[in-house]
């Protein structure tokens, strides 16, 4: 698996693969028939979900891959990148777009400074650094021009040239690697080479383990579409949260020790001031 970088689908339903057919103390259940892919595999298909089907006339369990499973496009919600903060401009946007000039309730300031700059620093960052895997593709074929200017007239101007854009592709690239570290939120790798298909591969991982493609209802019915399993989801909750019998008393209360004084508990119900909310905050 490792020299040939392939990467285990893992499974869903039965735990085992394989029964050597005997009862009682001799049983053995063992996951022996897997699926395995590389990464090219893995750009081909969006989800991939490998289920475990029933032992019917054989000790192993047939596998069944399913490709591209629908599912619903969530909208990305603003992701912060840490690379940001290295470029000299950073500061100045948070700063500008910091400022409120207004009164009223300061959480909802707050609120409102937060979504301020959020929205100031994605346009900041659209003009600033782009798409930054656009930009790297398009680096790439411009040095490819230059290259061949180079090798068809080697002068220093056309060097110069060259070397420029192979630090812009360089920059690009420390961008990607920074990128991808972050999202896969492994904190612990330090340097090392630009190896960006180990995180690519490192999210996809994660994310696949929570995809959920079924879900299992209070009539023991499998549910598959997106539709049946939301459905399903907010009932289950409402069932949960809602109370559907008001009792008539609380006459049970009184039997409850008294663990605070009167004192104390009128400290408990006094409405906290805003001074003591600014120290609790800062």
């Amino acid at each position: 698996m490792d020299t040939c970088a392939l990467y285990d689908h893992g499974f869903i339903w039965s735990l085992c693969a394989w029964w050597n057919g005997r009862s009682t103390i001799d049983f053995i259940f063992k996951r022996l028939d897997r699926f395995f892919a590389n990464q090219l595999f893995l750009d081909l298909f969006r989800v991939l979900e490998v289920e475990h089907l029933i032992k019917y006339s054989s000790n192993h369990a047939p596998l069944m891959l399913s490709c591209n499973i629908d599912t619903v496009q969530v909208k990305k919600l603003f992701k912060f990148l840490n690379f940001w903060t290295k470029h000299e401009s950073f500061l100045k946007v948070v700063k500008e777009n910091w400022v409120v000039e207004s009164m009223g309730n300061p959480f909802i300031l707050f609120q409102g400074k937060l979504k301020k700059v959020k929205t100031a620093l994605a346009d900041w960052s659209m003009e600033t650094f782009g798409d930054i895997f656009k930009q790297i593709a398009a680096l790439e074929d411009v040095i490819k021009v230059h290259e061949i200017q180079f090798e068809l007239n080697s002068t220093a101007q056309n060097r110069a040239k060259l070397h420029k854009v192979d630090s812009d592709l360089t920059r690009y690239y420390h961008f990607e690697e920074e990128f991808w570290r972050q999202k896969t939120g492994m904190q612990w790798f330090k340097d090392g080479n630009m190896n960006t298909k180990f995180f690519h591969a490192h999210v996809r991982s994660k994310r696949k383990r929570l995809q959920v493609s079924r879900i299992l209802d209070k009539n023991d019915n499998w549910l598959e579409s997106q539709e049946c399993m939301a459905r399903e989801a907010v009932e289950f909750f409402q069932a949960h949260f809602i109370k559907e019998r008001i009792p008539p008393n609380f006459d049970i209360i009184q039997h409850v020790p008294r663990m605070v004084s009167r004192d104390q508990s009128a400290k408990l119900w006094k409405e906290p001031t805003m001074e003591v909310i600014k120290a609790a905050i800062f």
